[in-house]
Formats: structure tokens, sequence, C-alpha cells
């Protein structure tokens, strides 16, 4: 049997998963467990590079992001599930790349500028933000990942990935291996004011919201800005509201939905009263699995335990074939 290729992704624990971290990167984790030897890590050293000063929460939102990602359909029989800290090795692979990384390539980062500009509530200024796709990098190259599935947004990370997988490799020799990036049909969904849905611009509709909550988020989104009146035609191509109907309503319907805003005779009120239905329904049963999980942290932490240990037995590998190419250390 050929051997199966390798996937390695993660997410920072910073806040509740929204429908952005579900179409972006979480729906294609499920999918490519069933075909890859999929690792997936809630990295929480990431998440200091943003929450350095106030990280009481990193922990909570930890265990929260492993419960969305077990009641969402991810597998812990069927994938690895661990927690980046965990996994020592991923700092000193961190601190192995980062000797050889050229500061003009992390200063070009499209999004290290657009947070720069975005989170003005934090000091940003610090290494551990600028270096952060440094570490990005190492998480990856550690399991020797052939795939990794990543939202639109993260495509220059993985760019940057391999460009300093290539300068490793053409230094000490052919020891990491290039990955590649793979993206959901839908790759980025906007949040209620248009932008990005992100948890740093209080915009997202998150995974585990209840159903009043999440309904009165969606009753708040921006709809097609020409629309001003009722009987106004629409164009669902540019109505932030249409883009989750994309994500999570049938072909059929989508296309009742399509024609009905472009004649006038959907209203954006209606349309977002559908939206909002659809929603609660299709998360009742991960709202009902979630709480379980909750209610069993002895369970979860038995499952990042063992994930651990099976990532550290990869880890620990390819870390020595860098350490061993690059003459760091005594040799054994």
């Amino acid at each position: 049997m050929p051997k199966r290729l390798r996937v390695l992704s993660g997410h920072r624990p910073t806040g509740l998963l929204h429908l952005g971290h579900l179409v972006g990167a979480l729906s294609n984790w499920i999918r490519m467990q069933e075909e890859f030897d999929c690792f997936f890590t809630v990295v929480d050293w990431h998440a200091l590079t943003s929450d350095y000063a106030d990280p009481r929460r990193i922990r909570e939102y930890v265990v929260e992001t492993v419960a969305d990602w077990i009641a969402s359909g991810l597998d812990p029989e069927k994938c690895t599930i661990f927690v980046q800290s965990d996994v020592k090795e991923h700092a000193e692979m961190h601190l192995l790349l980062s000797m050889i990384t050229p500061l003009p390539w992390l200063e070009r980062v499209p999004t290290y500028k657009e947070q720069k500009q975005q989170l003005i509530d934090r000091d940003l200024n610090t290494y551990g933000f600028l270096g952060y796709p440094v570490l990005q990098a190492a998480d990856i190259v550690l399991y020797r990942a052939d795939f990794v599935p990543v939202g639109e947004d993260q495509l220059p990370h993985i760019e940057l990935t391999r460009e300093i997988v290539r300068r490793f490799n053409a230094l000490y020799g052919p020891v990491l291996v290039e990955p590649a990036a793979r993206t959901t049909p839908i790759p980025r969904l906007p949040g209620s004011d248009g932008r990005k849905m992100s948890k740093s611009y209080g915009n997202a509709v998150n995974l585990s919201d209840e159903p009043d909550v999440m309904m009165s988020k969606i009753a708040k989104y921006m709809t097609d800005p020409a629309r001003q009146r009722r009987n106004d035609p629409g164009n669902p191509l540019v109505c932030p509201a249409f883009a989750l109907h994309q994500a999570f309503t049938q072909e059929s319907r989508l296309a009742e939905i399509d024609s009905g805003c472009r004649s006038a005779s959907l209203g954006c009120v209606d349309c977002k009263s559908d939206l909002a239905g659809r929603l609660r329904d299709r998360f009742e049963a991960f709202r009902e699995k979630r709480r379980e999980l909750l209610t069993k942290p002895e369970a979860l932490n038995d499952i990042l335990e063992d994930g651990a240990r099976r990532a550290r037995q990869v880890a620990a590998g390819t870390l020595q074939a860098a350490r061993d190419a690059v003459g760091i250390g005594h040799a054994r």
C-alpha cells in the first residue's frame, strides 16, 4: 500500500471558532482525515504573539477549540490532535529557521501589515509578532507535511514557508519537505460588516453561539449597499449575507434566493431570516455534542496527551535530521 500523504494545520486559541474557520479550514480538515495522514494542532505559542499581555484565557480556549473540532467532525482515531507547546521540538525548529530567514521576507507578509493596522489596541512591535511566520514554518516542516489546508489569507504564509525550506535545503542539504497549500471552494467568508470574518474585528458568527445569539448576529449583516428600498433589485454577488448562503444553503434554494434578490421579490430581511433559520438548524447537533464534550475534560485531556505523544515521534526525527544537517550539538 502506498504511503499516505501528510497534512499539517493549526489554529490559534485566541477566541471561539466561527463560521469562517469552519468554511475556510475545518470543513477541509474533516474531509482530509479520511484520505491523508493528518496532524492538527492548537498553536498556543502563536496565541502569545498577539495576546502576550493578557494570556489568561488561552488554556480555556485550547479546550474549547478541541471541543469545537471534535463536535464538527474531527475524529481522534483518524487524525492526530495536539497542543503545540506540548511538543517542544517546535521551539527549537523555530530557532533554527529564524537564523536563516531574512528580515525583509517577514516585513512583506501582508497579514503582518494588516493586523498592525487593525489591532491598534495592542502593541505588536515585538519580535514574536514579526517572527510568527517562522514559527508557523517550523510547525509545518517538523511533520514533513505535503499539504497545508488554509484560508485564503494564509496563502502568503505558506509561500514564505516554501521559501524558507528552499533556503534551508540550499544551505544544508535536502532535509526539509516543501509543502503545498490547499484552500476550500469558499476560502474567505465575510463577517457582518463585510470585512473578512474575524474574532479581532468583532464581526463573527461563532459555531457555538446559541440560536438567539446567532439569529441576532445574522440580522445585523450588511447586504447590497446599493439596495436602499425593499423594491430595489439587488446584486447577490456583493452581498455579505448571500456569501453565507453560498456556504450553507443547498443549490436549489440558493438559486431561488439569487433570483429573488435580483428581481426584488425577496427582501433583505426575509433573506437573512431564511439564512438564520438554516444556521440554527445546521448547528443544533454540533451544540449538543460540544456541550457533552466539555463535561468530560479528562477525556479531552487524554486525546491531547495521546496526540502529543504521536506528534513528538514524528517531530523528534525531523528535528534531529535538521540539527545534524546544520551541525549543531554534539555528534551522535
